[in-house]
Formats: structure tokens, sequence, C-alpha cells
């Protein structure tokens, strides 16, 4: 049983968006510039960007990203998980209420990759199934999955963004966040003086020049890449960074490569797993 939910993030195509149905597409295009520490997005021009939000009181709070990546699925960190959560769809700012094109939704099912190894910082994907499926629009659509077992090169132009921290130790950002993050290739990011053997080939490595990164608050958000299409990939998982500080040199934001966690799949495991409330370990 256990090998066939290994199968689950394997497949990924259970949730698979194809370019025809509209992903990565925004109404409002972001504006693509690079400033020291991020910058406030264009609002919504990234409308797959989710909040992950838990309930202390009567009060809900951002904890984590996510990608919204079909009418009804969410992807994010595995480490995000455990807590009770909604997941807040087509949001701007995390201080206004009832913003317009906005929804709060509760989870149906919470799916995290069965060999998630926390202290090796190994497989760190996981999926949220949405109790109800959202209804799709200017300020909430989903962003395309990658080809299987894609690897961008060295240098290519990818944006993080997110609701976390502006800088080591500082504040949750209110507005929504993007950052250009230059994928580092996997030969450069496990150099002994990067992040050596700790980074595997199914992570994607981005930033590293000590002023732009992901922060605490970005985790299980999208690293975001452009296709010659036009249209946006989520291509990594914010998953982790160095203890040493978010924009500290050479030790780039390191992402879950979402690409390796796509191939071809028996389809039976889909009605298996549409059947159970939760997967969870």
């Amino acid at each position: 049983m256990v090998k066939r939910l290994i199968y689950l993030f394997i497949y990924l195509i259970f949730v698979y968006i194809d370019r025809s149905y509209g992903c990565g597409l925004p109404t409002y295009p972001p504006v693509l510039t690079r400033v020291v520490g991020g910058d406030d997005v264009r609002e919504h021009s990234w409308p797959w960007q989710v909040s992950l939000q838990y309930k202390s009181g009567s009060r809900f709070y951002h904890t984590c990203g996510g990608t919204l990546i079909s009418d009804q699925w969410v992807l994010t960190a595995a480490h995000c998980i455990g807590r009770t959560y909604r997941v807040y769809l087509g949001k701007h700012s995390l201080e206004t209420d009832n913003e317009a094109g906005s929804i709060a939704i509760s989870p149906a099912k919470i799916v995290v990759h069965p060999n998630w190894d926390s202290y090796r910082i190994r497989n760190d994907i996981a999926l949220i199934k949405l109790s109800t499926p959202v209804k799709l629009s200017n300020t909430i659509m989903p962003a395309c999955l990658p080809p299987s077992g894609q690897v961008l090169p060295h240098d290519s132009p990818c944006y993080v963004t997110g609701w976390g921290r502006l800088w080591t130790g500082g504040p949750i950002a209110d507005i929504l966040q993007q950052a250009l993050l230059p994928v580092v290739g996997h030969s450069t990011c496990s150099r002994p003086d990067w992040w050596g053997s700790l980074v595997t080939n199914s992570m994607v490595c981005a930033g590293g020049d000590g002023q732009l990164a992901s922060c605490n608050g970005d985790s299980g958000g999208p690293l975001n890449c452009q296709t010659s299409d036009g249209s946006w990939d989520v291509v990594g998982v914010v998953s982790f960074g160095s203890s040493m500080g978010c924009n500290y040199p050479k030790k780039p934001s390191v992402f879950t490569r979402v690409s390796a966690y796509i191939s071809n799949f028996v389809s039976y495991l889909i009605h298996r797993v549409s059947m159970l409330k939760y997967y969870y370990f």
C-alpha cells in the first residue's frame, strides 16, 4: 500500500492541468523587476498563490504558502502540514478582510509524501484537496505544472512569491511579495561551500547572491518560471534556507523540484485516493 501511495507523488498528473485549460496565464501579468529584498506584486498577478492559515483563538494567521494547481488541489510543502488550516485564495493583503475576489476554503484531504524525511529534508511535498472546488476567475486560477523530469539550466530567471518575512527576523509581509531568483545549477549548489550533499537531484536551488531569497513564511509557496509560450510553471516548492539568515551568500533558497514527482501512473489509483478522507503520514 505504501508503495502505491508513493506512486501518487511520482504521478501528480492526478491533479495535472493541461495548458489548454488556461493555467499559468494571469489576467493581470506580473511586473517583472529586480528589487533587493523583493517588492510588492501587482494585485492578482500571481493568482495561483495561496495562504495557508492556522487558527489561534478567534483569529487565523498566515504560516505557509501554496500553489493552486487545479480547481480543487493545492500544492505545498510537507513540513507545512500539521495544523488545522484554512486555505485562502485570491489574497493580496493579509491584513485586509473580505478582499474582492478572495475566498477561504477548508481542506477535505491532505496528502503528505509517504517518504517525507524531516531530518534530511527529503520529499518535502504535499497536496491539499479543497472541500469544494473553487470558481476560477481573474483573481484565482491555477499555475501549470512543468514537464516530467525537466531540469532548468543554470541562471534561468524564476520568481519566488509569498508573504514571508521581509528580512531575517523581520515581520511577515502584509502585501504579497515577489523576488527574482535565478536558478543555481545542481553542480554549483552541491559544492561543499554551497549546500553540499544536503541538496539532491530532486531539489532545485535559486538565488544565493546574498540579497534575494525566500524567508520564513514563504515555505510551501511556488518558484514561478515562465515558459516560452508565456505561461508560468510552478517549478519548485519552497523547502528550506540557511539557518545563518535568509539572504546568506552561497546558500540559495532550496525548493522541492516539482518535475521530479511527475511521471506516468496506473489510473486506478486515482479512484483509490478519491475514496479516502485523509492520507496523512
